[in-house]
């Protein structure tokens, strides 16, 4: 009879050890994030079309192949909270549309804030509540919007210079991970989550 009651003892204390709490700083990661990458493919489809009318093509396919990603982002990370039986408030994204010169500046802030500040925290969120599938949907943008601050960069320089016509004419985007690569320099893998190059979205 003791050892009965032992093991429905043992086996009580298994049970409520399985109801683990839940994420609730990686939730609000996860919604946050949701936001801030639709806001942001939103933001950069309205920026392309912009660099269109002033006449600026190239600058136009980046913010373009910007925009896929982020909206790649958005939907890696919805999978996740849906999957940790949450779902994401409606919303409408909200952002001003300027010059190219200055929505480039915008478009620089706004990534360099993710990469020093936004997913380094969620990242740390992550790994401390134990959400491994959060904690790389947060690092495969992380990753990618190390490069959309490079590509940035790169573009209003040469904006700047007057030599828009040097930038990429074509961007290559990881429909698993969203990261974005100048066409004509791909790696036979995607260099974040391995997927095959003949998968990527030519943008």
């Amino acid at each position: 009879m003791k050892n009965i009651f032992f093991i429905a003892l043992i086996s009580l204390f298994a049970f409520t050890g399985c109801n683990q709490p839940k994420p609730v700083k990686t939730i609000e990661d996860l919604k946050a994030g949701i936001k801030g990458e639709t806001t942001a493919s939103a933001k950069y489809a309205a920026f392309a079309q912009k660099a269109r009318e002033e006449g600026n093509a190239n600058v136009a396919k980046l913010f373009d192949a910007a925009s896929k990603a982020e909206s790649i982002h958005a939907a890696n990370h919805k999978k996740v909270l849906e999957g940790l039986g949450e779902k994401m408030e409606a919303f409408t994204p909200e952002f001003v549309v300027k010059t190219t010169a200055e929505n480039l500046k915008a478009a620089i802030e706004g990534e360099t804030y993710e990469v020093t500040t936004m997913y380094p925290q969620f990242l740390a969120d992550a790994k401390a509540e134990k959400v491994e599938k959060a904690e790389k949907s947060f690092n495969w943008a992380f990753e990618t919007e190390k490069k959309h601050q490079q590509f940035y960069t790169k573009a209003l320089e040469a904006l700047n210079a007057t030599a828009e016509n040097t930038l990429p004419v074509e961007y290559a985007v990881c429909p698993v991970c969203g990261n974005t690569y100048d066409k004509a320099f791909l790696d036979e893998k995607c260099a974040i989550c391995q997927t095959s190059k003949e998968k990527f979205i030519i943008v």
